[in-house]
């Protein structure tokens, strides 16, 4: 459901993959103009046509249903397995209960959710705990697994007393790009204009993905007048004070390949733009890790919204995997 960036990147990665369709899609907006914004994305357009209410690829047909509601939108004539919410609204139980109560056999949100849901799940971290039971699921954001994969790879190797974390966003589709009031302050100034203070819902969530870090580390996000590539500024106190960027650095180069597709070590001076397209959900800059006094330690690390959609399907390829097991049992 919706089909924003998010969702526009999701069925085009569907549409190269070999075991994923996307058989209907809800989204308030008129056919051609979601067809339009589409092509206007993607590499190969050509892939990608309209056929009435139906979009059409070499892999796939989907239905396109103008609903903006997860109460209107009637999932059990599709068969669907799964549900991907991708608006980013429909963030608390009750509007996740209402894509169960219309045939979804599991709902994953694209964001963190609003309150108490089944299962918060970061691939490449916690894939190996979901249960088939689970029903309400969210795979976090980008911000949140660039966080997690980083953190968890360093607190395997040096012991973390505490952090704070700095998204450095691009702005996001719910921003003015002129002043507007809004229901927050700072958000209601144009975000094409300024660089806006923001908080950032990671560090709530931090101890159900990585117990071992629950209550360690502080998040924030600067939102920032550019369309895509984000960076994410993490500074740790360690305990040991004999730690050295490098050993940082070398520890991430050491666990990028068990994390393939995911982490990613770039030793080139890059810069926002350079991460545009590229689908993995960390990307660290060994030449951002510097050292401050005996203890703290600063990283800089790189991401943008590919990523994430690329994770999403990883979540819903998890829990067909788990099904398909159970069916064989």
């Amino acid at each position: 459901m919706g089909f924003g960036q998010t969702g526009r990147q999701i069925y085009d990665l569907a549409s190269r993959s070999d075991d994923v369709e996307v058989v209907a899609i809800a989204d308030i907006g008129k056919p051609d103009i979601l067809h339009y914004l589409l092509c206007s994305e993607v590499d190969e357009p050509a892939r990608h046509t309209l056929e009435g209410n139906f979009l059409v690829n070499p892999r796939f047909r989907s239905r396109l249903m103008r609903i903006d509601q997860p109460a209107e939108m009637p999932w059990d004539m599709f068969g669907v397995d799964a549900v991907i919410d991708s608006t980013g609204k429909f963030r608390d139980t009750a509007c996740m209960r209402d894509h169960l109560d219309n045939g979804a056999p599991r709902v994953l949100l694209r964001t963190l959710p609003l309150d108490g849901i089944d299962r918060i799940v970061i691939p490449g971290i916690n894939g190996s705990q979901i249960d088939t039971a689970d029903r309400m699921i969210s795979a976090g954001s980008a911000t949140t697994t660039a966080l997690c994969l980083l953190l968890h790879i360093l607190s395997q190797r040096f012991d973390i007393e505490c952090g704070s974390m700095t998204t450095v966003h691009a702005y996001t589709s719910d921003q003015a790009l002129q002043d507007y009031a809004g229901s927050d302050f700072r958000r209601s100034r144009s975000a094409a204009e300024n660089i806006i203070p923001n908080n950032h819902e990671a560090g709530l969530w931090l101890g159900h993905i990585l117990p071992a870090m629950d209550g360690k580390i502080t998040t924030s996000a600067l939102n920032v007048p550019i369309h895509e590539g984000c960076l994410l500024d993490l500074n740790l106190v360690v305990t040991d004070a004999s730690v050295t960027p490098e050993d940082i650095n070398q520890a991430v180069r050491d666990a990028a390949g068990d994390y393939p597709g995911m982490v990613a070590v770039v030793e080139d001076p890059i810069v926002s733009s350079d991460v545009i397209g590229n689908p993995h959900s960390l990307l660290f800059d060994a030449k951002g890790t510097i050292k401050a006094g005996d203890h703290t330690i600063k990283c800089l690390s790189w991401y943008e919204n590919l990523g994430h959609a690329a994770r999403l399907l990883d979540v819903v390829r998890l829990y067909a995997e788990l099904d398909r097991k159970q069916e064989a049992a």
